[in-house]
């Protein structure tokens, strides 16, 4: 069932300018710096972001079409459970700000890989790399673009293969000419773009079901709790929350290259700490913005006396929740608005995709061709990196193509991460925590970890096909088919800090006068560097951003 889609004169006049704006500001961005030859200019912004551009950058980039569509979907499914990964996010943005971004701006890194190398060595580098690519593309990329193709599709009727070409022909325009500063603006710009669009649309939302009292009329007590211990075994409780998202949270905002890149241009580890917090604070209104319409929508649906058409529904007859996002914009928001948010939608894509785009061309130029070619120039590397973007567009559709196959965007999302990522996890965390963490097991640790959860994942896809051989469907079950995805990361991750600690007792590391100050002395020396004085300081930002998250849990989990 397709979605009706009213489209005014203003919604397409929106559209329109908000694309060509993107466009033209991250060209703009490139034709400012077109005389530059050094490859830090392009790939790094000249190590001169501010912590506003780094926050806004961070939370663009962040959060893309996978966010507004899953949490859309999640919402309208399950209520506000999904919003843990929202609020979970500040604090590991915390742990990037207080561990990790002193360590990244000091070794002047150009990309993670390459601090990998300068406190492992280089075998851990090159797993990086191919970890680095392999996630941006398959994971950040993919999914993002499926997402937004599937909304496009929704409200326009455009075919997926068209959109998506488009999409990606766009936003790989300006991210081949912008490099990474443009990539830095345009996402800022996207940011508030984004934000302003979600924030418009929760407040039309609430005012159709007659605000709080009429949602909570509406909607069961039960789906505004985010800790919950009453979820089947493979959904998300609150243990599942607190052991497992951490994992791959700290993957996520502190060890990967598409998200962290913008932390490694920062001016220095002030503006880097500082712009991650901010970051921060700005996690805190997805749950509102983009899960809560959602539970509006399913409220609304349950309470419609006949005002909002047939939800749409699947071949099979069930109702297709990936369309509860492009729903709400054709159904719920006026004229004038729709496209106000569907430059939204396509402000979030649009940032991720860039960041995709110049974090795979970074770590291909730094880490793959320059080793190779020692002797190349920094102009060579600006052009080698703009063709990688090309190539890195075409591997996107193909992959993005198929992701239609699997179950909800968001929760596959989620799940692919917490399978293959822990191992990345134990050896950021322990390179930088551990002295005796060593180059053999780090390595080692990488090589099994992550072999273990691609096994687990491959596993658990054709988990019907398993749990139907004799003998073995009781103890797939009792191995992981009954756990969460979130525990499994977590049991990963622990598995993975046994070997690393194993095998580096049995191969001590041999460590440089730079690896050692890759290293803290001990966890609370991380809070002994001094900052910035007053209400920007990094410590109190901390405190207070953990104060706010704990304040939202609260009052959400006091709902009846």
């Amino acid at each position: 069932m397709d979605i009706k889609f009213n489209l005014s004169t203003v919604d397409l006049l929106t559209i329109i300018i908000f694309l060509a704006f993107m466009v033209a500001l991250g060209c703009w961005i490139g034709w400012i710096q077109r005389k530059s030859t050094k490859g830090s200019d392009y790939f790094l912004a000249s190590r001169s972001l501010i912590w506003p551009w780094i926050g806004l950058s961070l939370f663009a980039s962040n959060i893309s079409a996978i966010e507004l569509v899953g949490c859309a979907e999640e919402g309208f499914k399950r209520g506000l459970l999904y919003g843990n990964l929202e609020f979970m996010a500040g604090v590991t943005l915390i742990i990037l700000a207080i561990f990790f971004a002193p360590f990244y701006i000091r070794s002047k890194v150009a990309t993670l890989p390459d601090f990998l190398l300068k406190r492992y060595n280089n075998k851990c580098r090159i797993f990086e790399v191919g970890m680095a690519i392999f996630t941006a593309i398959f994971i950040h990329c993919g999914f993002a673009l499926f997402a937004g193709a599937k909304v496009i599709q929704g409200l326009f009727n455009i075919p997926m293969m068209i959109s998506m070409t488009i999409i990606l022909m766009l936003t790989g325009l300006y991210t081949i000419v912008g490099g990474l500063r443009g990539v830095v603006l345009t996402d800022s710009f996207a940011a508030i773009v984004l934000i302003g669009g979600s924030i418009v649309m929760t407040i039309i939302g609430f005012n159709m079901i007659g605000g709080w009292e009429g949602l909570t009329a509406s909607v069961e007590p039960v789906r505004f709790h985010m800790l919950r211990s009453d979820l089947p075994a493979r959904d998300l409780s609150w243990y599942a929350v607190f052991l497992g998202y951490p994992v791959i949270g700290i993957w996520y905002f502190c060890t990967d290259q598409t998200i962290s890149q913008r932390v490694l241009g920062a001016k220095n580890e002030n503006h880097a700490r500082t712009g991650a917090l901010f970051a921060g604070f700005i996690k805190v209104l997805p749950v509102f913005i983009f899960v809560l319409p959602g539970l509006i929508l399913f409220g609304l649906l349950q309470s419609n006396s006949g005002s909002l058409p047939p939800f749409p529904l699947k071949a099979d007859g069930t109702q297709d929740t990936a369309l509860a996002y492009a729903y709400m914009i054709a159904n719920v928001l006026p004229v004038g608005v729709k496209g106000l948010v569907t430059a939204a939608m396509l402000a979030a894509l649009m940032s991720t995709l860039s960041s995709v785009f110049n974090s795979v061309a970074t770590v291909f130029c730094y880490d793959i061709y320059k080793p190779i070619w020692p002797k190349a120039s920094e102009k060579d590397l600006i052009k080698v990196g703009r063709r990688v973007t090309i190539a890195t567009v075409i591997l996107s559709i193909a992959w993005a193509s198929q992701i239609g196959k699997f179950g909800t965007v968001l929760e596959v999302n989620t799940t692919m991460i917490c399978y293959i990522c822990p191992a990345v996890t134990a050896v950021f965390l322990g390179g930088v925590l551990w002295k005796g963490a060593s180059g053999k097991g780090a390595f080692i640790t990488l090589c099994i970890g992550t072999f273990m959860g691609l096994i687990i994942f491959v596993a658990d896809v054709w988990s019907d096909f398993w749990s139907q051989l004799p003998g073995f469907g009781s103890v797939f079950s009792f191995l992981w088919r009954d756990w969460s995805f979130m525990m499994v990361g977590f049991w990963l991750f622990i598995v993975s800090c046994v070997i690393l600690y194993i095998t580096s007792r049995h191969y001590p590391h041999k460590h440089t006068a730079e690896s050692e100050k890759l290293v803290w002395e001990s966890p609370l020396a991380a809070l002994r560097r001094p900052g910035w004085s007053g209400f920007g300081n990094y410590k109190f930002l901390s405190v207070l951003l953990l104060g706010i998250l704990a304040l939202c849990y609260v009052l959400l989990q006091l709902v009846k």
